[in-house]
């Protein structure tokens, strides 16, 4: 089950629904046959099993209880903040077990269970989803790699303001009366990502393709670093209406060059490179450590911000 993209429901409705944090990691469901051994697949159906092999001790956490739960397996930093940045080291290595081995000692997962979709032979997707999660925490899965978080009823609002604070990605707002959709992406589960908003120099762009053909598909932008150069942190491909994203092309246009205006000179394959004179504003969800940012979206032009060619044109504070 799915969550839709959305706000806060109504404040008249808080009170029938709750709120988990949202977790920036790989969605897994978790089997467990009650003989002691685990099965961990993930969204695609993939058996990612051996890619965890410091989930293994989980199989006997409920002795000869059969259950299949829901969750999601993290990486966390020293704040304990998902860090899908480090997760990324760990996925993809279902097929290289002695890898996986070594790489859990150096970054282990946390696998947070939100759901419990069948115990003790019996399913439980047609209950309510507060019934589920009662028969959840009931189950005391807390362990040195696995964790039950709680859900907050109610006070929705204050929820998604902590979530800010603490700099956590976001919020899923989960009705209590809803069944479980397997499959379904469902307006009953309302996923809220709390997003960063910065202004980028455009210094290039990637032609696009299809219905895009002519159009950029994305542009390629960045950042002044301290020294004034242009630092490159990432590719934007959405925010654009179909009139936005012709008027950008007219502009990119105008403002093309044989020189590329990032240094270092990024890898990307294919790019055309503009004059860095274009400001946009992004809105992003957070950095990797090599400071490019991550799920970026196109907010808008900002034609009243001119920005600096070089170094030489930055303010040297003399006045």
């Amino acid at each position: 089950m799915l969550a839709t993209p959305g706000g806060l429901p109504p404040a008249a409705q808080d009170t029938q629904w709750a709120y988990e944090t949202k977790q920036d990691g790989q969605r897994a469901v978790v089997y467990l046959p009650g003989d002691g051994g685990l099965l961990v697949r993930a969204r695609s159906g993939e058996d990612i099993t051996a890619a965890y092999p410091e989930l293994s001790p989980l199989g006997a956490a409920l002795g000869r209880t059969p259950a299949i739960l829901d969750g999601e397996v993290l990486a966390l930093d020293e704040s304990g903040r998902a860090d899908f940045q480090s997760l990324q080291s760990r996925m993809g290595l279902a097929h290289a077990p002695a890898r996986a081995a070594r790489m859990a000692a150096r970054v282990p997962v946390h696998l947070v269970l939100f759901d419990v979709l069948h115990l003790e032979g019996h399913p439980l997707v047609r209950l309510p989803y507060a019934q589920r999660r009662s028969r959840l925490e009931s189950l005391g899965l807390d362990g040195p790699h696995w964790s039950t978080p709680g859900a907050l009823v109610g006070h929705g609002a204050q929820a998604l303001r902590a979530t800010r604070e603490y700099g956590l990605e976001g919020l899923v707002c989960k009705r209590l009366d809803s069944v479980y959709e397997p499959g379904v992406r469902s307006r009953a589960w309302i996923k809220i990502r709390n997003l960063r908003a910065e202004d980028v120099i455009v210094g290039g762009w990637l032609p696009g393709r299809g219905r895009l053909t002519g159009l950029p598909g994305a542009v390629l932008v960045g950042q002044r670093s301290a020294g004034g150069t242009l630092r490159y942190v990432g590719g934007v491909g959405t925010g654009w209406s179909e009139a936005e994203r012709t008027e950008l092309a007219a502009l990119l246009r105008v403002a093309a060059t044989d020189v590329c205006p990032f240094e270092p000179a990024p890898p990307v394959q294919g790019a055309h490179w503009v004059l860095p004179r274009l400001v946009g504003e992004v809105a992003y969800s957070t950095r990797t450590r090599s400071g490019l940012l991550r799920q970026p979206s196109w907010l808008r032009l900002r034609p009243d911000l001119t920005p600096p060619e070089s170094a030489a044109d930055l303010p040297d504070g003399t006045g």
